[in-house]
């Protein structure tokens, strides 16, 4: 396969479920404005949002510290053209990568790549209202749903796919590592909160924003214990949206794919998955913040090497 076909899948992948992932965390956090409306700043409620999507320092040169609004994120993490991870970057960069690669993919899947984009081209012209965009997200976590079905239902298994599951299972181990080490950190309740209306918004707005709440009290049937969530979101084999499931995943693409004389990707992936197949306990001994953080520059390895080794 050529490097930029592989490369094109690859960020295809990436670009979509970053979407999406973004969609939900703005979806959530417009629920928590209206659960925990008098108990946070409209700053506080969204600064983890633009720590998390990595946009802080644009946003800060962009409109200036102190200026963080419900009105003024929204148009940014939505529509900002200026912004490299707003919703609308990420679906023209998807479309620009489905373009290149248009021959690797099903016809059903192409239709659905002009569909997205310019239905949501569209929409997000003009400002953004709360209701509106709330809307929106919803749509929007549908529509890639709905495109990640048709990934499995219509396109040929191969390379190509190999590295479109490898690019959509990075992207949200990548996701899922930030949403959780800002969130956690910033929710660390104060002793005098344990148990409270905020408390509880708090733990449920985190794993919503994974799309796991239902999920994590199927499984755990006490109050939500910070290390509860950590074990669950990090090292919970069967829930998809865990870096433990998406990092096995990668895995399986990767096997898929060959390494072959890939020596500098087989070393970093395989540092990664020994990092994820310890326990909760070395986890939090170790230190949550710095367990995460290490996670990270380990993708950050696996990402360079893929680049250097199959994108050059």
């Amino acid at each position: 396969m050529l490097s930029r076909i592989a490369d094109s899948m690859y960020w295809m992948a990436r670009y979509l479920e970053r979407a999406g992932e973004t969609a939900r965390l703005m979806e959530i956090n417009l629920l928590y404005l209206v659960e925990a409306e008098e108990d946070m700043g409209e700053e506080d409620k969204w600064r983890p949002i633009l720590q998390i999507n990595s946009s802080e320092p644009l946003y800060i040169e962009q409109f200036g510290n102190g200026s963080i609004s419900t009105s003024r994120v929204l148009q940014f993490i939505s529509a900002g053209r200026n912004n490299p991870s707003s919703i609308r970057t990420c679906l023209r960069l998807f479309r620009e990568n489905a373009r290149v690669a248009r021959d690797r993919i099903s016809k059903e899947m192409w239709e659905a790549v002009n569909e997205i984009w310019m239905s949501f081209n569209e929409r997000l012209k003009g400002p953004l209202s709360a209701e509106r965009a709330g809307n929106l997200f919803v749509e929007l976590r549908n529509q890639v749903a709905r495109f990640n079905g048709l990934v499995a239902s219509t396109m040929m298994r191969g390379e190509a796919y190999a590295f479109y599951q490898l690019g959509g299972c990075f992207e949200r181990a990548d996701m899922t590592v930030r949403t959780l080490d800002v969130k956690y950190h910033i929710i660390l309740p104060d002793l005098s909160m344990v148990g409270s209306a905020l408390d509880y918004y708090q733990w449920a707005a985190l794993l919503k924003s994974l799309s796991g709440f239902e999920a994590f009290r199927r499984n755990y049937h006490s109050a939500f214990m910070p290390a509860d969530v950590a074990e669950f979101v990090v090292l919970n084999r069967d829930f998809p949206r865990s870096i433990v499931f998406s990092v096995k995943h990668m895995g399986s693409a990767l096997q898929i794919i060959g390494l072959e004389n890939k020596d500098a990707t087989g070393t970093a992936f395989a540092n990664l998955s020994e990092m994820v197949g310890g326990t909760s306990q070395q986890i939090f001994d170790a230190g949550l913040h710095e367990y995460l953080e290490s996670l990270l520059e380990k993708m950050s390895l696996v990402h360079g090497a893929l680049a250097e080794e199959f994108f050059q």
